[in-house]
């Protein structure tokens, strides 16, 4: 599979039509999606009249985008021309087809790029690890008895197997890191608001999306980032491109804190190591300098959680899906509800919401003496496919923590925050570095993405 700029490229100079481009992809999802289940939807006829306008445009002398016939997914949170969202779940199956999309996926599509399916996502992207009683298991092509992620995990699986070389993805509290992370992917969560919503607030989801490279992720970056004015958090326009910076800018001298667990995460001992392993590398190549400072920040698991899913009993209950559809909700979602049912009257959204600015203030004051935070990018290696979320990580107690503990504070924070592939388990399983950096700086995280993976690159054993 091309890369994102290579076949933007090659269409753009009439070197490659937008059709075959769309053609190729086809035919790896025929190959590949049975096994890995990570488009859900397909539409060929509408991405093959969509790729001939593209291939119109170039005949005509025009330029159609810096995403000209480029073939990408679209996660099924987010709404898109020609397809339902169903969100992952059993209940919204039915759901039309709509006629308006995110505004995400408008700029992309007014880039050139051409969304041909949705790819699985878990129910309500609550999970880990990707599979719902809706669409079934969604497996990572490094193993299929392994998950690709949560929830972003069929955009995961579609980029990793090489049918598309780019799939949108959502994060509110890991879901696009950890999936890249567990298939060896670039999964960029960009500062709040660097991509605006077009439905307004929201206090910790951002838009994203996965892609095999660096300079992938920086041009769909230029092309989605900027203000508008449905978003009144958008953020303005950063000046330059950052698929130059990527190249350019100097991030020597930067200081880098790293934290192995946040003081209260079990981590396995590998995953620890080969991330430990990568940072050193990059702290190098990038002449970076560590500070020995211990981050211990408050872990806010259960009060996010809690205000996350406080209502979600209830919301499921107007949706008409509760009490009775209980037994067709995927088990992660049966899990969330039971728990919620447990702890109702021990909830507390004063003490949670404190806890979530006392984080904000510590996560302040590591900024305020270092420039980047470095971790795992996940507690483990990918689990099975059809399990989920892990209680027990390295033989130790989990249950406050999870699969992706590292996740939540660049949510929270608004900071942005990268994982990049930094090798591989024994076992041959992908492990993910993360690098999170002050607010507003997606720039400096591109930087050092680039300069590792130019020092230090990655493939993919059947590309």
């Amino acid at each position: 599979m091309r890369t994102v700029i290579e076949t933007a490229e090659l269409v753009r100079k009439g070197e490659l039509t937008a059709r075959e481009a769309v053609s190729e992809a086809f035919n790896v999802i025929e190959e590949k999606n049975p096994a890995l289940n990570a488009f859900i939807m397909l539409d060929r006829a509408n991405a093959e009249r969509m790729a001939d306008e593209v291939d119109a445009r170039v005949a005509r002398g025009e330029d159609p985008g810096p995403l000209a016939g480029v073939p990408i997914g679209v996660k099924d949170l987010e709404d898109c021309i020609g397809f339902p969202t169903t969100q992952g779940c059993y209940f919204l199956k039915e759901t039309p087809p709509l006629t308006t999309e995110s505004l995400h996926v408008q700029r992309l599509r007014a880039a050139g790029a051409i969304p041909i399916g949705k790819t699985a996502a878990s129910e309500f992207g609550m999970d880990s690890a990707t599979f719902t009683k809706a669409w079934g298991v969604t497996r990572n092509p490094w193993n299929p008895q392994k998950t690709p992620g949560g929830s972003s995990g069929g955009s995961s699986s579609a980029v990793a197997a090489g049918m598309v070389p780019l799939a949108t993805a959502t994060d509110a509290g890991g879901s696009t890191r950890e999936p890249a992370a567990f298939t060896g992917l670039v999964g960029l969560k960009p500062s709040h608001a660097r991509i605006p919503k077009g439905n307004g607030f929201a206090n910790w989801s951002v838009h994203g999306a996965v892609t095999r490279t660096v300079a992938d992720t920086a041009r769909y970056l230029d092309v989605v980032a900027g203000p508008d004015d449905r978003d009144r958090q958008s953020l303005p326009a950063v000046g330059y491109r950052y698929e130059d910076v990527i190249e350019t800018a100097d991030v020597s001298g930067l200081r880098v804190v790293w934290s192995a667990d946040h003081g209260y995460a079990p981590v396995e001992r590998e995953v620890a190591e080969i991330a430990r392993r990568a940072a050193e590398r990059l702290i190098a190549a990038a002449k970076l300098t560590e500070v020995q400072e211990s981050f211990r920040p408050t872990n806010v698991y259960r009060h996010w959680g809690a205000i996350m899913l406080v209502n979600i009993e209830t919301d499921l209950t107007e949706q008409g899906i509760l009490p009775d559809g209980f037994d067709m909700l995927s088990e992660q979602t049966k899990r969330m509800v039971l728990l919620m049912r447990e702890r109702k009257n021990e909830i507390n959204l004063k003490e949670s919401w404190a806890a979530i600015y006392k984080l904000e203030q510590e996560v302040a004051a590591l900024f305020r003496s270092c420039d980047l935070l470095m971790t795992p990018a996940t507690a483990c290696r990918p689990y099975d496919a059809d399990s989920t979320i892990p209680t027990i990580v390295d033989g130790r107690d989990a249950s406050e923590s999870g699969a992706e503990p590292f996740g939540s504070i660049a949510n929270v924070c608004w900071n942005p925050s990268i994982s990049i592939p930094a090798g591989l388990t024994s076992d041959g399983l992908p492990v993910g570095l993360q690098i999170t950096g002050r607010r507003h700086r997606d720039d400096q995280l591109l930087r050092l993405a680039r300069i590792y993976e130019k020092a230090f690159p990655w493939s993919y054993p059947w590309a």
